[in-house]
């Protein structure tokens, strides 16, 4: 996203007002030892500073202002930390300091990880993942020898494993005033964008009024479309609960929730507004990563065909060609786990963490940290250093192979899921998905790019928004080559 192009049309009627109150803002700050950074524009701030992948231009900022920077990101002060240090100072020693959440949302989280990620449950539902991680094996079977746009596949299988595992059956079958699977993918990929972007209305709120990127108009068609979908969902499930009174059985995370809203014991009340967004949580946050990062795993190694020969020697060795990997297997595919974990670190699916506040005045390294600060970790940066990484821009995963940096938010060198109590929630579930996609097809299928296409000419460019996803879906040829029953429906 290219802000400059709207910088011009801010005009210069503001200009006089704007500069005033950016002046008193100024000096009003000057008590504050504030972290170095580039000196701001009038109005604009650092804007001007920052290209369509943020990520890149804020790392390339912090080479020349260091660690601990500070950015004006148009009427807003942000302090980014680009480093292990600044990042465990962010998200573990101090990162009560830095949750400015409602207690709602703190309790989500809460309610997430003990009734809706914990081990049990995640358990109970492997056959979900089984038969849908079989079920794109059997469609990818149906089309080997064509080419196919691998996204639309992985898409449907991850949508297809959390919303069984949720709504307790798939989307398709729970479209309400959706018309289409075809649309709520669509509805989706907007939906990552939009929340990804650096909107000039958010960032100088004066100007909000204007929309001039057109975010909120978009931002607006798409909330009141999910709005729709998720009362619908939600009336559905809390009709069947009347209907089934006491002999009523939770059988998806839904019916999880509106049974924990019935419980006098829960600090704050469940709303059916929070259930309903809780559940778009869940769905949303879900789908479109996971399905991401096994896209770009199957990306990087077409361009590297001694990995895929190296994959392929160990899934032959420990799996056999009769039958395919299960989630028990993972641990004995010590390769497949690190081609996962080089994916995740050269192709985060969050390379720039979500942006915490500053609840309280802090201080990191004899710099201030006012209250009502933004904070930024920019974890792309972390991936980059060379003084962590040997040769950080090549795709390595013998790098991981007896090393025990792990991506649980505990290793700061390698933060996929954050860290802390903001940490994704769900990132067991979305690591049992992409280890065990990843590992089957590249054990049940050889891969190759399109006819006349050369790895060097597969583009390996980004869209930044939410998550970072391939900016050209990849186009490729499956061909099987395990034993044919083993492709049939189960």
């Amino acid at each position: 996203m290219e802000l400059a192009p709207w910088l011009s049309l801010v005009g210069m009627v503001l200009a006089t007002v704007l500069f005033v109150r950016f002046v008193l803002r100024r000096s009003s700050s000057r008590t504050y030892n504030l972290p170095p950074g580039p000196t701001p524009w009038p109005i604009i701030g650092n804007l001007n500073l920052i290209g369509p992948l943020p990520p890149r231009s804020i790392h390339e900022l912090s080479k020349c202002y260091g660690p601990i920077m500070t950015l004006r990101m148009g009427s807003f002060h942000a302090v980014v930390g680009a480093s292990t240090e600044m990042a465990k100072f962010f998200l573990k020693t101090h990162d009560v300091a830095f949750i400015d959440r409602p207690k709602t949302r703190r309790q989500g989280r809460k309610i997430f990880l003990t009734e809706l990620f914990g081990a049990k449950r995640l358990e109970s539902y492997e056959y979900i993942r089984r038969e849908e991680v079989h079920a794109l094996l059997v469609g990818l079977h149906a089309s080997s020898g064509r080419v196919i746009k691998l996204r639309d596949y992985l898409s449907t299988t991850t949508l297809n494993v959390i919303t069984r595992m949720v709504l307790g059956s798939k989307v398709v079958q729970e479209v309400g005033p959706v018309k289409s699977l075809a649309q709520f993918k669509w509805i989706l990929e907007e939906y990552f964008f939009l929340n990804g972007v650096f909107n000039i209305g958010d960032l100088i709120p004066w100007l909000g009024w204007l929309d001039l990127q057109g975010y909120v108009r978009r931002m607006k068609k798409v909330g009141k479309m999910l709005d729709q979908l998720f009362k619908h969902i939600v009336d559905k499930h809390r009709q069947r609960r009347c209907r089934e009174g006491k002999v009523f059985v939770a059988k998806d995370m839904v019916d999880v929730l509106l049974q924990l809203a019935d419980d006098p014991k829960l600090a704050v009340k469940l709303s059916p507004d929070s259930i309903k967004g809780f559940t778009q949580d869940l769905i949303v946050g879900g789908t479109e990563t996971s399905s991401e990062a096994i896209e770009w795993a199957i990306s990087v190694l077409l361009k590297k065909p001694e990995m895929f020969a190296k994959a392929t020697e160990e899934l032959d060795r420990v799996i056999g060609r009769d039958r395919w990997v299960t989630e028990n297997d993972i641990p004995s595919l010590p390769y497949i786990e690190a081609i996962v974990k080089e994916t995740m670190r050269m192709h985060l699916a969050s390379p720039l963490l979500s942006p915490r506040v500053s609840r309280e005045h802090t201080s990191f390294g004899g710099y201030d940290i006012p209250a009502g600060t933004r904070l930024f970790v920019n974890v792309w940066s972390i991936t980059r250093d060379s003084t962590l990484w040997d040769a950080p821009e090549e795709f390595m995963p013998e790098r991981f192979l007896g090393s025990k940096i792990d991506v649980k938010g505990q290793d700061f060198e390698l933060l996929p899921f954050g860290s802390g109590r903001l940490m994704c929630p769900g990132y067991s579930l979305a690591l049992k998905v992409i280890q065990v996609t990843v590992a089957n097809l590249l054990h049940g299928f050889t891969w190759r790019l399109p006819e006349g296409m050369t790895k060097e000419e597969l583009s390996m460019e980004e869209l930044y928004g939410l998550s970072t996803p391939r900016m050209f879906p990849l186009k490729v040829i499956a061909d099987p080559k395990i034993l044919t029953h083993l492709y049939k429906r189960e």
